[in-house]
């Protein structure tokens, strides 16, 4: 097509400029327009919700508002929001809507809501939330303890047990004497009363049976039980941890030779019972010796009809692996430990020198009471 010469004047003037595309019918289309609306609106939520997501994780993770150490104790029960409500009354967490919403959400989203644990719990200052939902998941929470030293009765631990501030419940099930080891056991707030003495029961049953299987083969003793019984009169015997061997090895030579056991600790006991190691005793009475006793093993043949206490370890031990000697006797030597026979010659012996000692004592005692006050 042939363009239409322009005059000169014409020619000079510039060409009008194209009009904007007209429209598509398809853009036009409100199907389109409302795509168009909902993915700007996904993009604007999505944006939204990472942004507030990463302030929630980085509000969940920063240190939070506690100043000092703090203790803090959740109930058994307490659920998400009852935890959270003693954590932000106690200014573990911020006491705000925000911040407990927080909380909540972050422990939902790490699926932790059923798994959190109750007890007594430590936090330092400046925890964040992620460490307290860790603490509160693991159970890391504040132990205790209750000692039972050996040798103690059954009733001298369950008193102990009663007096424990921090235990819960009544004691239901009493033990048999003999039946807990003595040890120091940890435990969490809000364990009761019973669960302690189910656990010392259990330790005891767990270590006997190991302690029996490992024993020596040609023993007198024909059962766990009466392995307890015969460790319970070496534990009362001796409280010197190398000596428990060779005492014990004394009362199996005794056993074997079908010999009384003649301990006086068990005269004691079945004089007393539970009481005999409160009471302040340093010697038996030869009435003692003579009376009518279950458990006086001067008057009885073989081992007593129980324990007369509850043994610890090393005791048990000694019983199961006694020295290998020929002792049949022993007496306190005045040093805190004994000096041990073959014969009843050599015993005798030794019994007078302690009878030496003891008057020695005593005399030392005398003369220091009445021995005059110097003045400065």
């Amino acid at each position: 097509m042939r363009i239409k010469p322009k005059s000169p004047r014409e020619a000079l003037q510039p060409e009008p400029a194209p009009g904007p595309p007209q429209r598509s019918r398809h853009v036009r289309n409100p199907l389109v327009i409302l795509v168009n609306m909902i993915i700007s609106l996904a993009v604007i939520g999505l944006a939204t919700l990472g942004g507030v997501l990463y302030f929630g994780k980085e509000k969940f993770e920063e240190a939070g508002p506690l100043q000092e150490d703090a203790t803090v104790v959740i109930s058994s029960g307490a659920g998400l929001s009852g935890i959270t409500d003693r954590l932000s009354s106690q200014g573990v967490i911020e006491d705000s809507l925000i911040d407990e919403w927080i909380f909540n959400l972050g422990i939902r989203f790490y699926k932790n809501a059923t798994k959190l644990k109750a007890g007594e719990y430590a936090f330092a200052p400046g925890v964040s939330m992620q460490e307290i939902m860790t603490d509160l998941v693991e159970g890391n929470a504040v132990t205790h303890s209750v000692t039972v030293p050996e040798g103690w009765t059954t009733a001298q631990i369950i008193e102990r047990v009663r007096a424990h501030p921090v235990l819960s419940g009544e004691i239901t099930e009493i033990p048999r004497e003999g039946d807990l080891l003595p040890e120091t056991y940890t435990f969490a707030r809000g364990t009761t009363r019973q669960e302690v003495l189910e656990q010392m029961k259990a330790a005891q049953e767990k270590l006997l049976a190991e302690i029996w299987e490992r024993r020596s083969e040609d023993l007198p003793v024909t059962s766990p039980e009466e392995l307890v019984i015969l460790a319970s009169i070496v534990e009362k015997e001796t409280a010197l941890a190398d000596e428990r061997p060779r005492v014990a090895g004394v009362f199996v030579n005794r056993l074997n030779r079908n010999m009384r056991l003649q301990s006086d600790p068990t005269i004691l006991y079945g004089l007393y019972g539970s009481e005999a190691w409160l009471k302040d005793r340093s010697a038996i009475k030869q009435s003692e010796l003579k009376a009518d006793n279950k458990y006086n093993t001067y008057q009885i043949d073989g081992l007593p009809p129980g324990p007369i206490g509850n043994p610890g370890r090393a005791a048990m031990e000694a019983v199961a692996n006694p020295s290998r000697t020929k002792d049949l006797y022993f007496v306190a030597d005045g040093t805190g430990g004994h000096v041990f026979a073959e014969t009843y010659e050599q015993h005798q012996e030794n019994v007078r020198k302690w009878r030496q000692i003891e008057r020695d004592l005593r005399e030392a005692e005398q003369n220091a009471q009445t021995q005059p006050a110097t003045s400065n």
